[in-house]
């Protein structure tokens, strides 16, 4: 498909009816909402669609505090507060229980984050916001597939953010998308997405837009990687039934749980160490040794420097569970390529580490 776009010329992110269309269409139509607006990247999907909804200075969006800094910083480039929600204990995602404390008058959204694969449990997340008058904007970086009660990620709040990033579920090399059931505000995404072009006189701007536009070529890949995402999501959800098969019962280990209600994707593997058990960075060490790399899990967004100094950051202790998991918790090689030799080659080094040490 993208010797395709290149054989036609077709390269650019402007070219009506063509790959680009058909990419954003398999992923709404997979989200079962009506519209879909690519973009160059997830993050800049979730600038996006803080801009669509217009948020801005004075406002606040609450953002979990264990994520990936992407999440936040598309609340703070567009002017407004990031507010920091702590992790809920078994999956690492923003605590429902925690949201009402953290809204203000000045609140505006709530952006829950589908950490590693498994869904938010939406249900009070959404009930809150429409109580609040809040959006709901979905990180579903991490979640391309996942489902809460049947119900596909991404279309369950205001607007959804999809990541194609090399490491995720679906890849365009680079790339995202935002995802939405309102015509208005996908309307407002397109024209802002392409420097605000909008009307019947293109070069009069009403607003100050971007160059956030995926191209047609990577469309392409995308409309094509679109026919491997149930098996590439099956193969990943192998792996980690795999993984909490051979380590059941370790003492001092929390494997992924998947609640009744989810249908996890798996993305990411992630294990947290017990308080007690040896430092998580001597166990990774260990495993390094051995020839396998893994991964810490994200720091806390409310200890991050670049927002103490904003003044928008917390003191640790503010947010215990996100500060326990970001400290002791790491990812095994979560690959859909991995095989069963190679599962059990780490799982033995990760024994060996933890009793070892």
């Amino acid at each position: 498909m993208a010797a395709d776009a290149i054989d036609r010329g077709a390269l650019s992110g402007t070219v009506p009816n063509d790959y680009l269309t058909r990419f954003e269409r398999l992923v709404s139509d997979g989200c079962g909402v009506a519209h879909g607006v690519a973009t160059t990247s997830g993050t800049t999907a979730l600038a996006l669609a803080v801009s669509a909804l217009e948020i801005g200075p004075g406002d606040e969006v609450l953002v979990p505090a264990l994520t990936n800094i992407a999440t936040a910083l598309a609340v703070v480039h567009a002017g407004a507060t990031p507010v920091f929600v702590d992790s809920e204990p078994s999956t690492g995602n923003m605590d429902p229980a925690e949201i009402g404390r953290r809204i203000t008058p000045r609140t505006r959204a709530v952006m829950p984050v589908h950490l590693f694969g498994h869904p938010v449990d939406m249900d009070p997340v959404v009930h809150i916001a429409r109580e609040r008058g809040l959006y709901v904007i979905e990180d579903a970086a991490q979640a391309q597939g996942a489902r809460h009660r049947d119900r596909p990620v991404g279309g369950l709040g205001d607007v959804g953010c999809f990541s194609f990033y090399a490491n995720k579920t679906i890849t365009t090399g680079e790339g995202g998308m935002l995802v939405t059931r309102s015509g208005a505000i996908a309307e407002r995404a397109r024209s802002l997405r392409n420097l605000g072009y909008s009307g019947p006189d293109k070069f009069v701007h009403e607003v100050a837009g971007f160059n956030y536009r995926m191209s047609n070529l990577h469309a392409a890949i995308g409309v094509a990687q679109m026919d491997r995402l149930d098996a590439i999501v099956a193969r990943k959800r192998a792996v980690a039934r795999a993984y909490g098969t051979r380590l059941a019962g370790l003492p001092g280990l929390q494997l992924p749980v998947e609640h009744p209600w989810a249908f996890s994707t798996s993305w990411m593997y992630g294990v947290v160490l017990a308080d007690g058990v040896p430092d998580r960075d001597v166990v990774r060490g260990a495993l390094a040794a051995a020839g396998i790399e893994t991964r810490a899990y994200f720091h806390p967004l409310h200890l991050q420097p670049v927002f103490q100094r904003r003044g928008i950051g917390d003191a640790a202790g503010t947010r215990p569970v996100a500060e326990r998991l970001g400290r002791q918790g790491l990812y095994l090689p979560s690959s859909p390529t991995l095989s069963e030799a190679d599962i059990d080659e780490v799982c033995r080094a990760l024994v060996g580490a933890i009793r070892g040490a």
